[in-house]
């Protein structure tokens, strides 16, 4: 008897400690969870079994006998479903990165005109993010995507710029280039104007918290990231081979065509989304004190200088956290290019591939990974970057 009430003091003693508890309630729960998905995961094995198939990957290295539109590597249909998937993961990277690029350049224009004194230009900004948001986006994607493919003109009729680049609904055809041998020499300016532009604008603001001097630091950057390679570019003797898009036939030989599915998808992307991010920048900067301005203003500082060096800096502290979720939306909702016959991840080895080799289980296990892989370096970066600019206590 005694034995039995000692041990349960001991239980009720872990119990009522907030610690105990706690580690108690994370064990019992990781539990429930991995039983969960042993239960899932044993359950699909068998049904598998009972249908004569079993789990291997060996079908990514088949042949995936399918074409894919638009291709960053060298890919046919007698390559392996495996460079298929690698062919629409970098598709899908490619649409993520410069959705995101699009979506907040234009989000924070938007934020900052839904702020402005000028009232068409307050509105402008309220109708389009209201309108953009309250319409599901797979809409915008078949709407722009339509738009594209019935409102441009045919090839033959396309739309010549300086017989350089032309436009029809078959997509925007421009110039490709070959490198050659001195093309090097201005790939190397361009990282040194990079790596320069970084150290300059440290060396700068560290100057600027010391003395207040303030340098043209926009300025200086786009000197050494762009001026100084193109200057080098023609001083070499532009070591580029140009091939120039012209028509033969019923369509264009030569060149680089941007398809109509990518850019529908980037556009549709980078407008939804940057609606939310414009709500987002104008939370951020409501939620900055007005004394911060009115000092500035105190101070002599002009509007736009008061914005970019007191009132963003401070509002990205508010704006980082909410902004890293519409990044994860917009690289997730980038599956939605299936609707358009855009060959990302999800179309080929959880689409095409999917239904040649019958392996769902796997082809769906491999695409599910690449997004969870996906979204936890997106976080990771910009935690590391909210971590960056968060307020230092002294």
């Amino acid at each position: 008897m005694t034995s039995n009430t000692t041990s349960s003091n001991r239980i009720s003693k872990l119990w009522n400690d907030k610690d105990s508890r706690s580690v108690i309630l994370q064990i019992v729960s990781f539990a429930i969870i991995l039983g969960f998905f042993a239960f899932v995961i044993n359950n699909a094995v068998i049904n598998m079994a009972e249908q004569g198939k079993d789990i291997n990957f060996t079908f990514l290295f088949d042949t995936a006998s399918y074409d894919i539109n638009q291709t960053l590597i060298a890919y046919d249909s007698r390559s392996t479903h495996f460079m298929a998937g690698l062919v629409g993961l970098l598709n899908t990277l490619l649409i993520a990165v410069l959705g995101i690029i699009l979506a907040t350049i234009l989000g924070f224009i938007l934020g900052v005109m839904r702020l402005s004194n000028n009232w068409l230009t307050q509105k402008l900004a309220y109708v389009y993010i209201e309108y953009m948001r309250n319409v599901p986006v797979l809409l915008h994607i078949l709407l722009i995507y339509g738009v594209i493919v019935h409102s441009m003109p045919k090839t033959k009729q396309a739309f010549n710029f300086n017989d350089t680049f032309f436009l029809s609904n078959r997509g925007l055809m421009s110039p490709t280039g070959t490198f050659e041998t001195g093309m090097w020499v201005v790939l190397g300016t361009f990282v040194v104007g990079i790596l320069f532009s970084f150290w300059f604008r440290a060396y700068a603001k560290r100057r600027q918290d010391s003395t207040g001097k303030t340098y043209p630091v926009n300025l200086i950057t786009f000197g050494a990231v762009i001026v100084a390679p193109v200057l080098i570019y023609f001083v070499i003797g532009s070591p580029i081979t140009w091939e120039v898009p012209a028509l033969k036939g019923f369509n264009f030989k030569g060149g680089m065509v941007i398809r109509p599915e990518f850019i529908a998808l980037l556009f549709a992307l980078a407008l939804y989304t940057a609606a939310f991010i414009g709500e987002i920048v104008r939370g951020g900067i409501l939620a900055i004190s007005h004394g911060q301005t009115e000092a500035s203003y105190a101070l002599g500082m002009k509007p736009s200088r008061t914005l970019s060096l007191v009132v963003i800096p401070q509002a990205l502290r508010v704006i980082i956290p909410p902004l890293t979720s519409q990044y994860l939306n917009l690289t997730k909702n980038s599956s939605l290019a299936i609707a358009i016959g855009y060959m990302d991840i999800t179309a080929t080895i959880g689409g095409i591939s999917l239904n040649q080799t019958g392996r769902e289980m796997e082809s769906f296990a491999i695409v599910l990974t690449i997004y969870l892989i996906l979204s936890l370096v997106i976080s990771s970066i910009m935690n590391w970057y909210n971590n960056r600019i968060k307020l230092v206590s002294r």
